[in-house]
C-alpha cells in the first residue's frame, strides 16, 4: 500500500477528483495549505501599496491506494493537474505498513 500525496493548485480538485474516481480511487483527504518553493511567491497591489505574497494558497490531496494503483494514480494526478506553468505543484509517495478501518476491523488492502 502506498501514501500519495499531491499539492495542486486549488482550482484543479476537481479535474483530480473525477480523474481519481474514474480509475477506482474511492476517497481522499483534502486539506487548504500554503507553501512556496521555486515560486517563491508573488507580489500584489491592494489599496494602492505593494506588498509581497510569501505563501500561495494551494491544496493538499492524501489518497491511500493500493501498490498496484500507485503508478496510475500519480498519472492521473499528474496529467489533470498539469497547467504548464511555474506552481503546478508535487507528487510525494511513502509506503504504508498498515491500515485498519475503524468501523469494521478490516485492515490493510480491505481497510481501503
Amino acid at each position: 500500500m502506498k501514501l500519495v500525496v499531491a499539492i495542486i493548485k486549488p482550482f484543479k480538485l476537481d479535474e483530480v477528483r473525477q480523474a481519481l474516481s474514474a480509475i477506482g480511487v474511492n476517497g481522499m483527504t483534502v486539506t487548504e495549505v500554503k507553501g512556496y518553493g521555486r515560486q517563491k511567491g508573488h507580489t500584489e497591489i491592494y489599496r494602492g501599496a505593494e506588498y509581497i505574497v510569501n505563501f500561495l494558497p494551494k491544496l493538499r490531496i492524501e489518497i491511500a491506494v493500493t501498490s498496484n494503483l500507485a503508478d496510475k494514480a500519480i498519472e492521473v494526478i499528474t496529467t489533470s493537474a498539469r497547467t504548464g506553468q511555474i506552481g503546478d505543484g508535487k507528487i510525494f509517495v511513502t509506503p504504508i505498513d498498515h491500515a485498519l478501518r475503524i468501523r469494521t476491523g478490516e485492515t490493510d488492502s480491505d481497510a481501503l
